[in-house]
């Protein structure tokens, strides 16, 4: 045998794993879980720490910009929403949706058919938007910080946009290669960065205590410009929104459940464990990231000129790092630098294994996705180049994504609190649902505004949302013809109508089943006979499907057995999709019996092309010609395929 040409070698290498990844990925292919290692709730704590602390890079620099003056007490404002609103939520998706599915999966089975396809596919195009800035942000900064170093700005200045890209593209060849355990760097780039991020704070308060003429500047300033409390306040609130970057890591907590430790006597259905160790997570997360907060919120304020904010300043996206270099040597605040690029990067293989894994875990179970998708590199790659597109459209700016990495962020949280809203109500509990309310309506708020002052954020999840639409559909509409029925499962009744077949073929007679009487019956058999030249002695087997979601893609069939009326053997069949599901039962009863079953049909009156957008929108239509293709492409042997008569 020839050796496999390179092309050949390259298709292979990037395919690697297709045909098994379906079972990695929770849904009707699904075997078992998929395998991987759990730890304990901290060190998973830092897997989605890596995205959400390492907001500190730029956290501060945006509320300045934002709020101004007002910065330490809009911060506060986004605290109190925080531990009073975001994690409340989040503690309660955790107990909803313990596998990780998050706010979406509790969503989803809220809708049926395809009005919850087309909503989990908006959903995911906000994610998305979220998880793709979160990269493309985090290497901007990342970048920034790189740039602005004094050690290094006259070699790389004017060069942000080109490190960037450098940034994404060896991201992506992480994963190119093969991402491993990830736990064990998190935990090491987190407390690390965290431990400089101490040092900087305790040095910044320091100086203000030094020098408490600087407290005094900033009240008469802050009273000049907004008068009384309830101003300063009022005016807090308005600009709270364009600080919801400090809300980003939740939907990452929920989602990294599977990786947290549970207790021995956890189960598939009450994971107890591990529900308790994602709060632990969660809360803990959430009041280091407040005090954190809080803290570089003020002492930057403070310590850094309002000018040297702005966009082009030594302080514009990079505050903390600015009080390192300038309080605490040049030396420290390399140190610093090199920490906070490493953690912004690795915000970004976050993100990254987070669509991996969230993209997958939906789109396949609808056929909304091409084959190629299934396997990891080719995803990256797309990801990747959709990475630089945004690069280059945003010229890397880490204040022009700031919008759109915000909308992200809250439509997913207000898609939480409503979900939790729903499911409190739906559990009878009104204390819990009026609370939960009450913090949706906070979220929707929160979103409106946002999108009304920075639409860009709303614009890029719509080119999300419609090219995951636009894709699904294309990609449905292609595999309409495959074999998606995952397996048959017969009762013991169909199972002997079928073993009575073992030495004859088993003729099936396609039926609508209408009222079920003994006339439809009789008239059905009478009409199929004459139309076929069936002989009187032959035996003839009624199959009948009931379409139960049409929307689904890929399910089980299920067949059972049943006499009606004393004399007519019926299998009757449930699934998304008649052709498919006839298809799958004449292959199941060929090998079973090992005999060419024959399967009769009366065409359907109708335009074609009306009955094939019944069949793809409700499983039904032209169902004879269909049935047939769906065998075709399941079995090229025309020897071995099941015989299609149409009268």
């Amino acid at each position: 045998m020839a050796p496999p040409t390179r092309g050949a070698r390259f298709r292979a290498w990037l395919l690697e794993g297709l045909a098994d990844m379906a079972k990695q990925y929770p849904g009707p292919h699904a075997e078992t879980p998929a395998a991987h290692k759990t730890a304990h709730w901290w060190r998973v704590m830092c897997l989605t720490g890596v995205d959400y602390f390492s907001t500190l890079g730029y956290q501060p620099g945006i509320a300045a910009l934002a709020a101004g003056l007002l910065s330490p007490i809009a911060t506060i404002v986004l605290v109190i929403v925080t531990l009073l609103g975001a994690l409340p939520v989040y503690r309660r998706v955790a107990h909803e949706s313990p596998h990780g599915e998050g706010s979406i999966a509790m969503l989803e089975r809220l809708l049926s058919f395809w009005r919850g396809k087309l909503f989990v596919l908006a959903l995911l195009g906000f994610a998305v938007t979220d998880f793709m800035i979160t990269i493309t942000l985090s290497a901007a900064d990342a970048s920034a910080h790189l740039v602005e170093n004094p050690h290094l700005t006259s070699a790389l200045s004017g060069r942000q946009v080109l490190i960037t890209l450098i940034l994404i593209a060896l991201l992506g060849a992480v994963f190119l290669k093969g991402f491993g355990e990830a736990i064990g760097v998190a935990v090491v780039l987190v407390v690390i960065y965290l431990a400089l991020n101490v040092v900087v704070v305790a040095n910044g308060l320091w100086h203000v205590l030094k020098a408490p003429h600087v407290i005094g500047d900033w009240t008469d300033a802050l009273t000049a410009a907004h008068g009384n409390a309830a101003a300063m306040i009022g005016v807090s609130l308005t600009v709270f929104p364009k600080l919801a970057l400090g809300l980003s890591g939740f939907e990452t907590g929920v989602a990294v459940m599977p990786h947290i430790e549970g207790d021995p006597d956890d189960t598939e259905e009450n994971p107890t464990g591990r529900i308790r160790g994602t709060r632990h997570l969660l809360t803990t997360a959430a009041v280091i990231m407040s005090i954190f907060l809080i803290t570089t919120s003020f002492i930057t304020t403070l310590l850094i000129p309002p000018e040297d904010f702005k966009t082009g300043g030594p302080a514009n996206g990079r505050a903390l790092a600015y009080l390192a270099h300038q309080n605490l040597g040049s030396a420290f605040g390399s140190v610093y630098d090199l920490s906070t690029i490493a953690i912004l990067w690795f915000a970004g293989a976050s993100a990254m294994a987070g669509m991996l894994n969230l993209l997958p875990r939906y789109l396949p179970r609808y056929g909304m996705v091409p084959a190629w998708a299934r396997a990891l590199r080719p995803m990256v790659i797309v990801l990747t180049l959709v990475g630089f597109l945004i690069t280059w459209i945003f010229d890397a700016n880490v204040d022009a994504q700031g919008g759109a990495y915000a909308t992200g962020v809250l439509v997913l949280i207000t898609s939480a609190a409503i979900a939790v809203t729903i499911a409190a109500h739906k559990a009878g509990q009104s204390r819990w649902t009026a609370g939960f309310a009450a913090i949706s309506a906070v979220f929707i708020y929160t979103t409106a505004v946002n999108i009304g002052e920075r639409p860009d954020g709303v614009k890029i999840g719509a080119c999300f949302i419609g090219a995951i639409v636009l894709v699904s559909f294309l990609s449905r509409l292609k595999r309409s013809f495959e074999l998606r029925v995952t397996d048959v499962v017969l009762d013991d009744v169909a199972e002997r109508f079928v073993r009575d077949y073992m030495h004859r073929p088993l003729r099936l007679i396609a039926n609508e089943p209408n009222s079920r009487d003994l006339a439809e019956y009789r008239d059905k058999m009478r009409q199929i006979r004459a139309d076929n030249d069936i002989p009187a002695e032959d035996d003839l087997v009624f199959v009948e499907v009931t379409v139960l979601d049409p929307s689904d893609f890929e399910a089980e069939l299920s067949v059972h057995g049943e006499v009606m009326h004393d004399r007519y053997r019926v299998l009757a069949l449930q699934s998304s999709s008649v052709p498919n599901a006839l298809a799958a039962l004449l292959l199941r009863v060929r090998d079973l019996t090992g005999q060419q079953p024959h399967i009769y049909f009366e065409w359907t009156e109708g335009n074609p092309f009306a009955q094939f957008l019944r069949f793809f929108l409700f499983g039904q239509g032209e169902i004879a010609p269909v049935t047939r293709e769906v065998l075709r492409e399941a079995e090229p042997d025309r020897s071995r395929r099941p015989a299609v008569h149409v009268g």
